[in-house]
């Protein structure tokens, strides 16, 4: 075909036509989730949400929960925290950007034209001052969701938040973990505290929710290594940042999927994981960290684990000057949102 009868066949189909107007039936079904006859959704307009998601804290008081597929839910607690305090804020920032999604263009994907997903607000805390009693606020908030066959989303809030999202999701059966982080973790109890956010998983592992040999740590650096025995012992599998170069993306999503196998996976992602350049605005920042490319391939390479659930934590907004931690964090929690699908799909035999 000559140049100008590519030119002609290009002016008969897409001069003067609304930029609504998709022709390629998978880019057509991202644009009818966008376009309301030639206006689009305006990123900044309208109250925030996560992933801006329908807004639904009214379905927290329905035994079901409107029958949903998968909650948003932000869990602003940030008590249990061992350095610089702020990520009770951090669902309110994760709400305030803008433009993720609706499509995945690595997998292919519009999960919001897949599944009923609505954010359906913060977990209702009784007090603001007691670290025990907002853990069995969160416990039994996420055995409500899970009871109702709802997948919970989330965003704290401090990591200490996912050991009690783990009493839920867990009650039934350990389940296995996909766990990208600076930090195992896995310490013990501190100044007479259990719930704080170095221990959650070995605490989750002790309660008999977390199953050890399934689960996986990814991006573990810094000087508190030594705090990390528990780890090891329990049958944890650790591929520390420094590796991360040596072994290859590839190398470790095949490594993940053969510790994960084929049972149920909660997914925890800890923005500090990111190199502080990536990732600032979170409270124990630790040089020599993960890319936002490396999180997000080995996420994509791992869609199609049995995903039960997941969080994004630690984003303290006060020291996120430029808004890029909490970019990073939502752009994760679409990610999740992908992985949750794929894996109820699945398991609906669709």
């Amino acid at each position: 075909m000559s140049n100008d009868e590519k030119l002609a066949r290009l002016r008969a189909k897409y001069a003067d036509v609304s930029g609504s107007v998709i022709f390629d039936p998978a880019f057509k079904r991202v644009a009818e989730l966008q376009f309301k006859g030639d206006r689009r959704v305006w990123p900044w307009a309208n109250a925030a949400t996560l992933l801006g998601a329908p807004y639904r804290p009214e379905l927290q008081d329905t035994p079901d929960f409107g029958g949903l597929d998968m909650a948003l839910i932000g869990v602003p607690m940030d008590l249990g925290v061992t350095n610089r305090a702020g990520a009770r804020l951090g669902p309110r920032a994760v709400r305030a950007i803008e433009r993720i999604g609706p499509y995945e263009h690595v997998l292919g994907m519009v999960p919001a034209a897949e599944a009923a997903i609505a954010d359906i607000g913060d977990v209702p805390f009784a007090s603001r001052f007691n670290l025990e009693t907002c853990h069995a606020d969160i416990e039994a908030f996420f055995a409500k969701v899970v009871a109702a066959g709802v997948i919970p989303l989330s965003v704290g809030g401090d990591h200490s938040i996912t050991g009690s999202i783990l009493k839920a999701v867990g009650a039934a059966r350990p389940v296995g973990m996909l766990h990208i982080d600076a930090h195992c973790d896995t310490s013990g109890i501190y100044e007479g505290s259990k719930f704080h956010h170095g221990g959650p998983f070995r605490k989750a592992v002790l309660d008999g929710t977390l199953d050890p040999e399934r689960t996986i740590q990814i991006g573990i650096r810094g000087g508190a290594e030594f705090l990390w025995e528990f780890s090891y012992e329990s049958g944890m599998t650790v591929i520390h940042a420094e590796e991360v170069t040596g072994l290859g993306i590839p190398a470790i999503i095949e490594k993940a999927r053969e510790v994960l196998g084929n049972g149920p996976v909660y997914v925890s992602f800890d923005v500090d994981s990111l190199d502080p350049a990536f990732a600032p605005g979170t409270g124990t920042p630790e040089i020599g960290g993960l890319t936002s490319r490396e999180v997000l391939e080995i996420l994509r390479g791992l869609n199609g684990l049995d995903v039960i659930g997941g969080d994004v934590v630690e984003v303290a907004p006060q020291y996120d000057a430029t808004t890029n931690t909490a970019h990073a964090a939502a752009q994760v929690l679409f990610e999740l949102f992908c992985m949750a699908v794929t894996a109820m799909k699945a398991r609906r035999g669709g």
